[in-house]
């Protein structure tokens, strides 16, 4: 993507201040996906890399992940596979549990969203700790997939998220970064 375009791309974010709790800069992509050509840019840019490649399957961690996933799965002809929080799927499903900050919580998918060797690529909105996308890499190894990518927006580097995956053997996407929290 060139610069000029980068930077409208990064502009349609809005950052919320002090939300959700006192010095926390919250990027809001809800501003990206009500821009057409924004949303269309994003996409594109998530898409390019694995056009023409087999993807068997994007999946999509709950909530922002299933609407950039569901798009980026249209546009490269794959399946899409909800990443949904504890006991909201309506089928028998596997789970992982991972570390929060004070306490742990759970991911699951259904038993028969991926089939074994199916290659994934993963899609969210932002990775900041990356705790939620290493647990959903765990979740997709496994039930047997390829984690062929994890693709995010946005990046938060200081807090180290997108290194933490690539040291679990993911390559990571990411289509800008923000300074802090």
């Amino acid at each position: 993507m060139d610069a000029r375009r980068h930077v409208a791309l990064k502009e349609s974010i809005r950052s919320i201040p002090d939300y959700p709790k006192p010095g926390i800069i919250f990027r809001d992509i809800t501003t990206l996906l009500s821009d057409p050509r924004a949303f269309r840019r994003a996409v594109d840019a998530l898409v390019h890399p694995y056009a023409g490649g087999r993807i068997d399957q994007v999946a999509g961690i709950e909530a922002r992940g299933f609407i950039l996933g569901g798009a980026v799965a249209h546009q490269l002809s794959s399946g899409f596979v909800p990443i949904r929080k504890k006991g909201k799927l309506p089928h028998k499903t596997v789970s992982m549990a991972y570390a929060l900050e004070y306490g742990t919580d759970e991911i699951e998918i259904h038993v028969d969203a991926i089939n074994p060797g199916d290659r994934v690529v993963l899609v969210d909105d932002l990775i900041a700790t990356g705790g939620t996308a290493m647990a959903a890499v765990s979740l997709l190894r496994q039930a047997g997939a390829e984690v062929v990518a994890a693709c995010f927006v946005i990046d938060l580097p200081e807090i180290g998220g997108a290194q933490r995956l690539r040291d679990l053997g993911v390559p990571v996407r990411t289509l800008m970064e923000f300074e802090g929290h």
